[in-house]
């Protein structure tokens, strides 16, 4: 860092303005881990020429920052963040419904698109039902579920690119996507706007079957996963042959726990926060469980949860 903490402060008020900015606020309440430490500063960019404004402080001044969604699948340390926690829920939710296509901002819930999009009439989001998280959050990963993922919704997508310093327009084509897996991966970009393309129908029987499939599948997690409890969904990506709760549950690892952290018995595939978890907890019964399970049947798990900030090895 360049500067001191009481200048950079004060070059980052002046950008996004003192009622967007916020300082040590705790990462746990922004989690649904609900663990994590304090970000050292918090940003809600106003529009899309601020938050390319506060990169640039960023990169000048040599201090990290991160754009944050809705925190579904982010496992934050217990010692925070120690740079700029960009978050774009505030700023940049809107939902935009034209013909068949629709427009949703970066910083949108999934909720949100789902819901709009049934009051509209569109059909075709039914899968991502009761999958928490960003629309930005969600393109990152290719979040998906029922044999649906958002790349088979998504047109393309409008980013900021860091790098070049440029903002663009990609195509679902060039996005790479692969289960659970974007070019966002592999790049810096953020998520500014996506484009989905979903069937409007006038069909009132159509528009009923697309709310009745939504509302079982909000059911069917309910009964399935451990909802009651903070967890960040399923932990592990599916390896290639195999399910990786299946996998833990065979490897005789239900209900196995470090502190407050523990494989779900309802669902293996979810580590849950019993309620006094530290992050610290849930990573070293993550890193535990793939080392069991690698021994026991010779998978290896990959998370499908991201880390953020520095971990105990």
């Amino acid at each position: 860092m360049k500067v001191s903490d009481i200048e950079f402060t004060s070059g980052l008020a002046q950008i996004v303005g003192a009622e967007d900015l916020e300082e040590r606020v705790l990462l746990s309440t922004c989690t649904t881990f609900a663990v994590g430490g304090p970000a050292r500063w918090f940003v809600s960019p106003k529009d899309e020429q601020t938050l390319i404004r506060v990169i640039d402080l960023c990169k000048k001044e040599e201090v990290p920052y991160f754009v944050l969604g809705y925190g579904s699948n982010l496992l934050v340390s217990d010692h925070g963040y120690k740079g700029v926690i960009i978050r774009l829920k505030k700023h940049f939710s809107d939902v935009v419904f034209s013909g068949q296509t629709v427009k949703a901002g970066g910083g949108a819930s999934l909720k949100r698109l789902l819901n709009g999009a049934l009051e509209n009439g569109y059909v075709g989001l039914s899968f991502a039902a009761g999958i928490p998280g960003s629309v930005g959050g969600a393109i990152y990963m290719n979040c998906g579920a029922y044999e649906k993922d958002i790349a088979s919704v998504l047109s393309s997508v409008r980013v900021y690119q860091p790098e070049s310093h440029t903002v663009a327009t990609i195509t679902k084509e060039d996005m790479q996507f692969a289960y659970r897996r974007s070019i966002l991966m592999d790049t810096h970009w953020i998520v500014l706007e996506a484009t989905f393309t979903l069937e409007h129908s006038a069909d009132a029987a159509a528009l009923e079957a697309e709310k009745h499939q939504a509302e079982e599948y909000i059911q069917s997690r309910k009964k399935k996963q451990p909802l009651e409890y903070p967890s960040a969904g399923s932990t592990f990506k599916r390896p290639t042959g195999a399910y990786a709760g299946k996998l833990i549950m065979e490897a005789g690892l239900a209900g196995f726990s470090i502190g407050d952290a523990a494989v779900s018995s309802k669902h293996c595939g979810f580590i849950v926060n019993r309620g006094h978890a530290s992050a610290d907890d849930i990573y070293r019964l993550c890193k535990a469980v793939q080392k069991i399970v690698k021994e026991k049947t010779g998978f290896e798990l990959e998370p499908e949860i991201c880390f953020l900030g520095s971990f105990d090895q």
